[in-house]
């Protein structure tokens, strides 16, 4: 994302080499979605490079290879998986969680599956799960049967949050791409971990996109009180002000969490004059 065409120029410098574009990114925002990695494994040294433009304490959320959650449906992965392991290790601990979104045909019925998958894991790396089968909200018996697969290696399930978004119909050309590819499942708010990790998808509307959190902002503020460390993704159909938006709900929350500490300050967009 923090190429982004849209903030080229306008929220980030531009032109910009690739070795510098995430260290401008991550003056605005102090994590970032890997959606990328989805489709393709990075090579090891644009990993190590990705490790050089943060901090240590820069959070990656990366989502596993589509070969290994869609294609191959978490079977017979050892291969690919090596593969992803590998080019991510340059990341350290940057790499705060990664992600296995499964598809919206992996049902209930499935959970086995997942729960022999999340055992091989590797302990070294914190993992985080995404469902799309309206069974998991709908029905009891099948949430209680994903929350045990994922307590069994201390797994946080991620809610992605659209019901803002199909609150009423679209009115923008993003937003009527956005409805037919978005997740409609209610929205959950429980925390299985000390570090829970929440997507929200709000409208390209941004008043609508602020009023659509303010149940997150609960949350969220709630959760720090506990002692926990939740990272939030913000997102709108075109994510032309994603950024913005992300610090006005961080400023949101530290207004109910003052120790909570504040985000950098972006780096300019162009160099500094007297005039």
């Amino acid at each position: 994302m923090w190429t982004h065409r849209s903030w080229q120029g306008r929220l980030l410098a531009h032109p910009l080499p690739s070795h510098e574009r995430l260290r401008h990114y991550a003056a605005w925002c102090t994590a970032v979605e890997g959606n990328t990695t989805f489709y393709a494994t990075p090579a090891r040294d644009a990993v190590a490079s990705w490790a050089q433009q943060t901090d240590p304490d820069f959070r990656f959320v990366l989502k596993l290879p589509k070969v290994v959650t869609h294609e191959r449906r978490l079977g017979e992965v050892d291969e690919p998986l090596r593969i992803f392991l590998d080019a991510i290790e340059p990341l350290g601990p940057r790499a705060h969680a990664l992600w296995i979104q499964l598809p919206g045909s992996f049902a209930p019925a499935d959970v086995p599956v997942l729960a022999r998958f999340l055992r091989r894991l590797p302990a070294s790396h914190r993992y985080a799960v995404e469902v799309r089968h309206p069974a998991f909200f709908a029905d009891a018996h099948a949430t209680r049967l994903l929350e045990e697969a994922l307590a069994t290696v201390a797994a946080e399930w991620v809610p992605f949050d659209t019901t803002a978004f199909f609150d009423s119909p679209p009115t923008s050309d993003a937003e009527r791409d956005a409805w037919t590819k978005k997740p409609r499942v209610p929205r959950r708010s429980d925390a299985l971990t000390d570090r829970p990790i929440v997507r929200y998808l709000g409208r390209d509307d941004d008043a609508r996109t602020i009023e659509g959190w303010q149940h997150w902002v609960d949350v969220v503020a709630g959760w720090l009180r506990e002692g926990r460390s939740p990272t939030v993704f913000i997102h709108t159909p075109d994510n032309a002000d994603a950024p913005v938006l992300a610090r006005r709900f961080h400023d949101e929350v530290r207004a109910r969490v003052p120790a909570l500490e504040p985000l950098p300050e972006p780096i300019p967009i162009g160099p500094l004059t007297l005039f």
